[in-house]
């Protein structure tokens, strides 16, 4: 019988008799270490748990209840956590069935005529690549020639995603227009590009264990900026930034591959690429606040704004006030937890692959002090990594980039 859907509000979640509270999720995630429930039972609990922590309060939330009355609490942290299970499954999978295949030295499939336009086609993702994204393309000269090539293909790709609704067309762009670029992601995927920056990203996929979801899902975000403009709680908000960010990080690591030598699971590696995404995503948000104003959208949660006493109206006037400073400096705080989780991943990857890694990070967290040194005023000052502190970040990054995993010196997984 199919599950039924239950939806809760975030005061009190109530279902089927059952009521949601910290002592139960508690009891559960005790329960998970005593094994007396399913450890996917467990996971969600400790979600659901990890959630509350970052919120501050209650979580909005779906619940399954099967036909025996189980209760199943499923948030957008959830749901996108399920969706990395199954990347992590994958990615173990493939990697099984091709494990006498080093991808670093695989050379490419030749086709008469063909391999020519294939260089140039990663060699013009590459030159998309450092025009963009300056520091992070340093950072791939470290990398493997494959796994560079691939990380600029995807990078490219994302790129011109987001600007089909960002970009100077995006007034233009209609939800049949992103349809027709699904339909094109899959014909990609099946081999059959259909321009030279799209050879690239299918050559791309050919050669590493990538599954297509995480694309659909970045057009899934790009198809909830056509239709909305306002997020009612950090849970709608979540899923937002999965759909947009998130998502890249469980494109990328494949290609980046995990250290031989690291002991952490696929799936708490997946989980710290996701939350990088996350983190670089609320940081984009909470520095772009005036520009987004500016265009009638706020991406913040409605419900924390309530709760802080300001309006959408205070924000499109764009005043500093105590107010506010308060409640910038719990977002703040959010996003710096997401970035806490995503440094627990980053020294499993492959050596060759940390740098770029641990510099985007680094960088991205500046921003945040950039914030807090404006008092808060994203409205009319946006905060930037000035040139200066850029080139003081690299060899921090180098420096954090040689170290190795920390799951072999006893850092236990969940």
């Amino acid at each position: 019988m199919p599950l039924s859907l239950v939806l809760v509000s975030p005061a009190t979640e109530v279902c089927h008799g059952f009521l949601v509270t910290e002592s139960w999720i508690s009891r559960l995630i005790f329960n998970k270490k005593s094994k007396r429930i399913s450890k996917k039972q467990g996971n969600w609990a400790w979600n659901v748990a990890k959630q509350q922590k970052r919120v501050g309060g209650p979580v909005l939330s779906s619940m399954l209840a099967n036909p025996t009355g189980d209760l199943v609490v499923m948030s957008s942290e959830q749901r996108v956590y399920d969706v990395v299970l199954k990347q992590a499954a994958l990615v173990n999978t493939k990697l099984r069935s091709r494990e006498d295949l080093d991808l670093d030295v695989q050379p490419d499939i030749v086709v008469p005529g063909t391999l020519s336009l294939l260089g140039e086609a990663y060699d013009r993702s590459g030159d998309v690549c450092a025009e963009y994204a300056k520091t992070f393309y340093l950072g791939t000269q470290l990398m493997t020639p494959a796994r560079r090539k691939a990380i600029w293909a995807i990078y490219v790709w994302c790129r011109r995603t987001d600007e089909l609704v960002d970009g100077p067309n995006a007034s233009h762009i209609t939800p049949s227009a992103l349809d027709r670029w699904e339909a094109r992601l899959d014909d990609l995927f099946r081999g059959r590009p259909f321009d030279m920056l799209d050879a690239a990203l299918s050559d791309t996929v050919s050669k590493f264990p990538i599954d297509i979801q995480p694309f659909k899902d970045m057009i899934e975000g790009m198809r909830m900026d056509l239709r909305k403009s306002r997020y009612k709680n950090f849970d709608e908000l979540y899923l937002y930034c999965y759909y947009v960010a998130g998502t890249v990080g469980l494109m990328s690591v494949p290609v980046m591959g995990i250290a031989p030598e690291s002991k952490a699971t696929t799936e708490s590696v997946y989980n710290a690429a996701l939350a990088l995404g996350i983190a670089n995503q609320l940081t984009n948000i909470l520095r772009d606040v005036g520009e987004d104003a500016r265009r009638g959208r706020v991406y913040l949660p409605q419900d924390e704004l309530t709760q802080a006493g300001i309006s959408d109206e205070d924000i499109f006037a764009g005043k500093v006030t105590d107010k506010w400073r308060n409640f910038m400096k719990k977002q703040i705080k959010r996003a710096r937890m997401f970035f806490d989780e995503a440094e627990e991943g980053v020294s499993e990857l492959s050596s060759a692959s940390r740098w770029p890694v641990w510099a985007s990070l680094l960088l991205y967290r500046q921003i945040l002090d950039e914030i807090e040194a404006n008092d808060y005023n994203n409205f009319t000052k946006r905060a930037y990594v000035s040139k200066a502190k850029k080139l003081l970040a690299l060899p921090m990054a180098y420096a954090r980039s040689i170290v190795p995993p920390r799951s072999t010196s006893g850092l236990v997984k969940v």
